[in-house]
């Protein structure tokens, strides 16, 4: 679904844990015979330790990033909005569609036996969250779900388990069947735009895709994204891509305000070298937030600081359709290059634990009618109240790290266009493309095994 500057936060969650129903590896076909289990088929030092996915999108003009993940048996690409602040993976689904959005691919058809029902554990643990006095009342009933947005997306439907085959960066090849959501009934405010299929909820709790991976043994519970402020980027499940220095770590913070999001705790706004004045701001990193949110207290701050700044430049204040805040120069700008000069970094600190800095290229953006604009927007606008977002544009050009083996979280300044070990980026591509192909073919052949 499109997100356009908006920013996504759960109502209602939920999925179930399933088992792995099949493992293979070209190199190991011969070697290994699998079997159902529903906990690891390999410890983790045998099996890849990360997937990785490459990513496309933009901040503007498009307003979100997505991944291409194979879904189901056989296996067919849908495009999936990456979201950090979420659990939830679901897809759009003929169950059969009440509302379904046009989108790149037909919605999944899931099979009678995929149905994830209210007895399972899972599904009980998630209703329980939200209601005390949740009960199954009859053992076969399906698990529904509901996820809204803030800005009044809504997505109904059931959890069901399907294959979602994977290659890892070994060469091992799984075949796990994971829950998701089959979304049924999707209402969004302009239905036309939809542009993906659904969301790959990459957030902290036990619903997540990575969550059930790391349970099944597969990988370890750690996510990490690489946005690039020219389109793109990579995403990876597992710790193999991780950088064994010049990372910025910072404790996760499990205060109640922020739990099941992805928060360094609270930190100081801090404009160029001088604070704000404005202290303990609960933020929250989220890829299903195309701009950057700040609570009233610290819009009213960095506004006033960067309008000051601009006094004697030769920028005029303009009324552009793509963001609130919008100036002009003498000419269009052609990019943020031709104008990051006239502004100021501004950074979120963390105490003595670690500083995120935005510089002006992470918060400004370029109209198609060559204005500039903040991506830095009023959040009490968008009834976020307290929360302050850190979105997409401001995690351009880092490689950010979510590891929830050690509660904690990292960043480091990343060209984004390439990968780890120097490997090219159309040729990774290229590779990610013939190793789906591959995947592909392996996969009837996998389950006529078990």
């Amino acid at each position: 679904m499109e997100k356009k500057g908006k920013v996504m936060m759960w109502v209602l969650l939920g999925l179930v844990l399933s088992s792995c129903f099949s493992v293979c590896s070209a190199a190991e076909k011969n070697k290994n015979k699998q079997t159902k289990s529903s906990t690891a088929l390999f410890p983790l030092d045998r099996i890849g330790s990360s997937a990785v996915f490459p990513i496309r999108g933009n901040v503007y003009p498009d307003g979100y990033y997505y991944v291409a993940l194979t879904v189901g048996n056989p296996p067919k690409p849908y495009f999936l909005d990456i979201d950090t602040g979420s659990d939830l993976t679901w897809l759009q689904c003929d169950a059969p569609c009440v509302r379904c959005n046009k989108a790149p691919h037909p919605p999944i058809r899931p099979n009678k036996n995929s149905l994830v029902f209210c007895s399972d554990p899972i599904c009980a643990a998630l209703h329980t969250e939200h209601n005390d006095h949740y009960k199954c009342e009859d053992p076969r009933e399906q698990c529904d779900y509901e996820v809204e947005y803030a800005d009044h997306a809504l997505s109904l439907g059931v959890l069901v388990r399907d294959a979602f085959p994977l290659r890892f960066t070994n060469g091992s090849v799984v075949i796990p069947r994971l829950g998701f959501g089959c979304g049924y009934d999707q209402r969004v405010p302009n239905p036309t735009a939809a542009k993906t299929d659904g969301v790959l909820g990459l957030g902290n709790g036990d619903s997540s895709i990575v969550s059930q991976l790391r349970k099944l043994g597969l990988t370890r519970n750690v996510i990490g994204h690489c946005i690039s402020g020219r389109g793109g980027g990579f995403l990876a499940f597992g710790d193999a891509l991780v950088p064994s220095s010049g990372v910025v770590w910072t404790p996760m913070s499990r205060s109640s305000s922020s739990d099941k999001h992805y928060s360094p705790g609270p930190a100081e706004l801090v404009y160029g070298t001088k604070s704000t004045g404005v202290k303990g701001l609960l933020v929250i990193f989220d890829t299903g937030s195309s701009y950057t949110y700040f609570n009233l207290q610290a819009y009213q701050a960095f506004i006033s600081s960067v309008r000051k700044d601009l006094t004697k430049m030769p920028l005029k204040v303009v009324d552009d359709k793509a963001l609130p805040v919008c100036w002009k120069g003498t000419k269009p700008f052609k990019s943020v290059q031709d104008v990051k000069k006239y502004f100021t970094p501004v950074s979120l600190s963390f105490g003595k634990r670690a500083q995120f800095v935005i510089p002006p290229e992470a918060y400004l953006i370029i109209t198609s009618n060559g204005n500039v604009c903040l991506g830095i927007l009023n959040g009490n606008e968008v009834g976020l109240e307290n929360l302050n977002i850190i979105g997409d544009i401001s995690l351009q050009d880092l490689l950010v790290i979510y590891d929830n083996e050690k509660q904690q979280i990292g960043w480091a300044p990343k060209d984004c266009n390439r990968l780890p070990k120097d490997r090219d980026d159309e040729d990774f591509f290229q590779e990610y493309t013939t190793n789906m192909d591959v995947l592909t073919e392996q996969l009837p052949a996998a389950n006529e095994e078990l």
